[in-house]
């Protein structure tokens, strides 16, 4: 049987895609809006998506879709309780970003706790030059090494956030749908934690998990990290928490809707204390390149009829 596997957003993977093992034909485009996808998917066996949604009302006019492979981990793309009742299996991928995301992690811990922006911010204004000693105090810096880190999430990208920061000296507390001796709740998290990192994936239970009554249950001192996903956090609480002073920072890689074409809270520039980068935690090229290799893998297991990385509803 020979397959037709169509890439609907190629753009989104900055990375070599070797040729599946088996007969195939293949077409990619760089990216697809909703409207394209049932066109392009006609008469395709393969869909590979990353961030194109695939909805009960697209499936059910793709009688020939027999796999989707999901170029990233989260699946919230993905109608699972269509292609769960209907035979459609979907893998992702696991595993990849085992480096990348944990770095981009800690990158964003140095630069609130040593208050890095504000500083390089401050110099660039003039500040530096006004000063009536050689160095001013305008920031507050607090150490790593001693702090407390908690980390609601403890999956694979958890526990190697957990290893580096180990290794900075910070003390763990840790949340996990798996129970365990050294697991805590999360108010305790929240509570008692000088940085909090979400590591979970978005669903109807971590939706706006995190809302202005616990961002006012942490310390002042406190930083929070969301390299997850968007939705996770109420962006309106978080907004005015900062503006308020309930927490002293935050680093987003995670918007609710991305891109943001029609704006959102925060991305006021106003607001103090607040990094947030463009969904690219994940992205260094050699973890670029692991998925991509991953993605292939997954696609001729499949083939082969030993499908791996499954995802069911």
């Amino acid at each position: 049987m020979s397959h037709k596997i169509v890439f609907l957003d190629r753009e989104t993977l900055d990375a070599n895609l070797r040729k599946p093992n088996f007969p195939h034909d293949y077409v990619e485009y760089a990216q697809s809006a909703p409207t394209d996808v049932v066109e392009r998917l006609k008469g395709a066996t393969i869909a590979i998506t990353n961030k194109v949604p695939l909805r009960e009302e697209t499936l059910k006019q793709l009688p020939d879709l027999k796999l989707i492979a999901v170029a990233a981990t989260g699946t919230d793309v993905i109608d699972k309780a269509y292609t769960t009742a209907n035979g459609i299996t979907v893998s992702n991928i696991r595993n990849y970003a085992f480096n990348t995301l944990p770095e981009h992690v800690i990158a964003l811990i140095f630069a609130l706790r040593r208050n890095l922006v504000n500083y390089v911010d401050s110099v660039r204004r003039g500040r530096w030059q006004e000063a009536n000693q050689f160095c001013y105090f305008d920031y507050p810096i607090y150490d790593i090494s001693g702090s407390t880190l908690g980390i609601i999430g403890y999956g694979a990208l958890g526990k190697s956030i957990a290893t580096r920061a180990e290794a900075l000296g910070m003390k763990m507390l840790i949340n996990d749908v798996v129970p365990g001796p050294n697991i805590v709740d999360i108010p305790t998290i929240l509570r008692e934690a000088d940085v909090v990192t979400l590591n979970l994936p978005l669903t109807p239970q971590t939706k706006n998990l995190i809302g202005a009554k616990e961002l006012a249950s942490m310390k002042k001192t406190a930083i929070l990290i969301n390299t997850a996903r968007g939705g996770i956090v109420d962006e309106q609480a978080l907004a005015d928490a900062l503006r308020g002073g309930v927490i002293a920072g935050a680093g987003f890689d995670v918007l609710t809707v991305e891109p943001p074409k029609q704006g959102n809270i925060l991305l006021d520039p106003t607001i103090p204390n607040l990094i947030v980068t463009p969904h690219v935690a994940w992205a260094s090229k050699e973890a670029m390149q692991v998925l991509a290799d991953q993605l292939v893998d997954n696609i001729d297991a499949f083939v082969a009829g030993a499908p791996r990385n499954l995802v069911t509803a």
